[in-house]
């Protein structure tokens, strides 16, 4: 709670919100992260609140998936991310607030969630997209899990030690779809369902490319003191050296940098 409140005035000036009339303030979409759900009153619900005391008359949707509150914190450990992506779309799309553009701001995992719709779905337009810890290169441990999920989080360490890359783990695990395990890079290239082909792994998608491009700004906010997942250099998506787990390279240094940098000339990276 503390962090979000004080991340979010710099949040919402990034976006742009502040400075524009309330009358014409572009709608909001939140996408919350793992094991939490669209209106829970300590986070993203608070954060609705928050956006809505600053700028009366703004348009918030705070994405759900499920029909209700614990589907949704289910669906965040155990719904295909590509299943979730469509149903996503298909919200957006449906949505006559949306229908002239609209911001979206993910939590954690909600961050590359966003990021895929914005390369997948143009229409209605993303108009800016701010990741708030999202791991834009992926996972490769979860030190810790949030609130009461922590019996899950032990779970889904053993299934992920036990083959992450198996259909059947990367159809039914969220977790294993941006599992990147940089001892395994062809591994993952080969067989990661979501993230290898939004982060264009296996070669170049000039509609992803295109769509993504067109965004006004892509900022990702890094934690500096990041206790959830590893390695928080995924945040501004830098990741491990390849063939080891120790060191980090930053965005710039990474093959995904140098093959599609002007992919990323939109981009924004600021610490908390």
């Amino acid at each position: 709670m503390a962090a979000l409140r004080a991340a979010m005035p710099v949040l919402l000036l990034l976006l742009g919100l502040c400075l524009e009339p309330a009358a014409t303030a572009a709608p909001l979409v939140i996408w919350h992260g793992m094991g939490d759900s669209c209106c829970n009153p300590m986070s993203m619900g608070y954060v609705q609140k928050m956006v809505e005391k600053k700028i009366p008359g703004i348009y918030v949707l705070s994405l759900k998936i499920g029909s209700n509150l614990i589907q949704d914190m289910e669906n965040s450990f155990f719904m295909n991310v590509n299943d979730q992506v469509r149903e996503v779309c298909s919200q957006l799309a449906a949505d006559p607030h949306l229908k002239g553009g609209y911001n979206a701001m993910g939590f954690s995992q909600g961050g590359q969630f966003l990021r895929a719709v914005a390369q997948r779905c143009p229409s209605p337009p993303m108009l800016n997209l701010i990741s708030i810890g999202g791991q834009h290169q992926g996972v490769y441990g979860f030190p810790r899990c949030p609130g009461e999920s922590s019996h899950i989080c032990d779970w889904i360490r053993k299934t992920l030690d036990l083959g992450a890359y198996t259909q059947a783990v990367q159809e039914h695990l969220v977790q294993a779809e941006y599992w990147h395990d940089p001892l395994k890079e062809e591994d993952y290239r080969k067989n990661s369902i979501f993230l290898a082909d939004i982060n264009q792994e296996r070669g170049i998608n000039e509609t992803y490319k295109k769509n993504l491009m067109a965004l006004k700004k892509f900022v990702m906010v890094k934690f500096l003191n990041d206790t959830m997942v590893d390695p928080p250099a995924s945040e501004w998506f830098g990741f491990y050296r390849s063939g080891q787990a120790k060191e980090t390279v930053p965005l710039q240094e990474t093959s995904l940098y140098k093959e599609h940098h002007k992919t990323q000339s939109n981009a924004t990276l600021i610490p908390p």
